[in-house]
């Protein structure tokens, strides 16, 4: 009974967000006070659950991501992503287009989110295409291969790093494991697969070839523009590798440890672009805050669906259901790994976020891990692979390419919906392989 409660909570959620189109954090709330007066809480222990939920679960994330939004406005208001971009084309030249718009979505989408890397890159994809006479989709794909693999697998992005927070999974070993994990979906899931899809025939929005792109005197140089956008991934990394491997008690680990924080990491890295992306390109500081406060607005929506989710999590838990799963689940064959990523990609078919069917699948196979040695920073990475599958018409990134592709939803269906997919697989493979060697 308790889960088939959780089925009817999810199949609430779903019909609330996507055929009556409710708000997802009101959606989230209400299926929250359901599932917990269903499964036999008091309604004002509930109300509690849910302050709780909420409170845990911003409460780590609002720096983050507050701070990572700041960091990928300035990183695409200043000129650097698109000189990351256009760097990367001179060098790599027509014949290997598709690699160059690969690493460019990797390097930006590290500390961007999805939507805002997506509508950066997208108009220099549109113009890489047509100076070089290369399909569309052909160009694009690899592009949006790397943006959602970095969205779904890769902490500071809102749902790894909410997942790794709620499983207490090292944020540096989980970035590291991620990557390893993230390069061959995006080989396979981009310019390889988009080779199969030359005769879908794209076209880009109206206006967007056109759109003005910075000069080169207007745009920061190559080697601050990368620094600067992975500025929060290398110091992440140094503090996981400091850790690892400098003995305890020294000052030079205690300071790399703290620089490695994924707060004082991202709040390094505005700082820093502050002044790289900000006053060394002439601006003032009114104009730098004004950037930032624009950046702040875009997350507000972002942050409220997590913590519905991170209400609904902390329902589940306080009313059993987690418990009851998790014993129930553990005379399962079924590697639990496997198990996330299948109860993630279930939740994602049903509710379309990607954020929402990570948070709440975490929720759920959160007891999967008690008591065993899977490992956390792996059943983070599950999870996000489990998240990113058949993403379809209730998916806002399904909209989203279709319109700025000029596709029908058949082709869309074809080739965003298959290359999400890829992506989902080839995360879970990988996350598999290396739960043998860790």
């Amino acid at each position: 009974m308790p889960i088939a409660i959780v089925v009817i909570g999810i199949l609430l959620l779903f019909l609330l967000i996507a055929r009556f189109k409710l708000n997802a954090f009101i959606a989230f709330i209400l299926v929250s006070l359901f599932v917990g007066i269903a499964e036999g809480m008091q309604p004002i222990d509930v109300v509690g659950s849910i302050q709780e939920g909420i409170g845990n679960i911003l409460g780590f994330l609002v720096l983050i991501l507050g701070l990572g939004a700041m960091l990928g406005k300035l990183v695409a208001d200043s000129g650097a992503a698109q000189r990351i971009t256009t760097k990367l084309v001179e060098k790599f030249g027509k014949k290997n287009i598709q690699w160059a718009v690969v690493l460019t979505g990797f390097i930006v989408g590290i500390p961007m989110f999805y939507s805002v890397g997506f509508v950066i890159l997208i108009p220099l994809v549109f113009t890489i295409a047509a100076a070089t006479g290369l399909p569309l989709i052909y160009v694009g794909l690899p592009m949006l291969a790397s943006l959602s693999v970095t969205h779904g697998y890769l902490p500071p992005h809102p749902a790894p790093t909410a997942i790794a927070a709620t499983f207490n999974a090292d944020i540096g070993k989980t970035l590291f494991y991620g990557i390893i994990v993230a390069i061959p979906a995006i080989i396979v899931a981009g310019p390889l697969l988009s080779r199969t899809m030359k005769n879908i025939k794209a076209t880009p929005i109206e206006g967007f070839v056109s759109t003005k792109v910075l000069t080169d005197e207007e745009m920061p140089s190559t080697s601050v523009s990368i620094l600067t956008a992975l500025l929060p991934v290398i110091l992440m990394a140094i503090g996981a590798l400091a850790d690892q491997f400098i003995p305890t008690g020294t000052l030079f680990k205690t300071v790399l440890v703290f620089m490695g924080n994924p707060v004082m990491a991202m709040l390094i890295s505005v700082l820093v672009a502050i002044y790289t992306l900000g006053f060394a390109r002439g601006k003032k500081m009114n104009q730098i805050s004004e950037t930032m406060g624009s950046a702040i607005s875009g997350i507000t929506m972002v942050l409220l669906i997590i913590a519905g989710a991170g209400a609904l999590k902390q329902v589940l838990i306080d009313s059993g259901v987690s418990e009851y799963i998790g014993e129930a689940l553990k005379g399962s064959s079924i590697s639990p790994l496997v198990l996330a990523w299948l109860i993630a990609t279930i939740i994602r078919v049903c509710v379309g976020s990607a954020t929402v069917a990570g948070l709440t699948a975490a929720g759920i196979v959160l007891p999967l891990i008690q008591g065993t040695e899977v490992s956390a920073e792996l059943m983070v990475l599950a999870i996000g692979s489990g998240s990113l599958m058949l993403s379809h018409v209730n998916d806002s990134g399904f909209w989203l390419y279709k319109e700025y592709f000029n596709l029908s939803i058949k082709d869309t269906l074809k080739s965003w919906t298959v290359m999400e997919t890829t992506v989902g697989v080839m995360g879970l493979l990988g996350v598999l392989v290396m739960d043998i060697f860790i």
